[in-house]
């Protein structure tokens, strides 16, 4: 929008305009800004098939104690070594379902290069000797803006409550 305008009157015009099942839920009020300047953390989850939790654990610890552990990835302009532990928020491991699955949750730090879950992944490989029998199904939660103080992502684009209480 380039004027301020009552996000329920949008909401509504743009329900109208839409085809029928594709629905408007919610309008906000966004704050100022580029959406990519909001996008400062990504939350994700890596699920370990046939990898017993205490190897996971493991390896976990060990990459966590360190201050820097550094990988190389194969960029256009050729290979480029950068340290993915100072990205790393957040890392944990826990059980998933059944006996022979682990789960890891990472927050991330968004850096450049940005550090992705393979990173992660190969760091852990390198300090650990960590090597699942089969990649790991990888989600990412959520991106957005980072709480320093809790390692957590929120919605970027949720309601700014610092806006007239909207």
């Amino acid at each position: 929008m380039t004027e301020r305008l009552d996000p329920q009157r949008v909401r509504a015009a743009l329900d109208e305009a839409l085809p029928q099942g594709l629905d408007i839920l919610e309008v906000v009020v966004a704050a100022g800004g580029a959406l990519a300047e909001r996008l400062q953390a990504s939350d994700w989850i890596m699920e370990f098939a046939q990898m017993p939790l205490e190897h996971l654990l493991a390896a976990t610890e060990r990459f966590l104690v360190l201050e820097r552990v550094e990988v190389t990835r194969v960029m256009k302009n050729g290979p480029r070594t950068f340290d993915v532990r100072g990205a790393v928020l957040s890392l944990v491991a826990s059980p998933g379902r059944g006996d022979t699955c682990a789960i890891l949750r990472l927050v991330v730090r968004h850096t450049t290069p940005a550090v992705r879950p393979d990173d992660v992944l190969t760091a852990l490989q390198s300090v650990a000797t960590f090597t699942p029998p089969i990649p790991p199904l990888v989600t990412r939660l959520a991106q957005g803006p980072l709480n320093s103080a809790t390692a957590t992502v929120s919605d970027p684009l949720a309601a700014d409550q610092s806006v007239d209480g909207i």
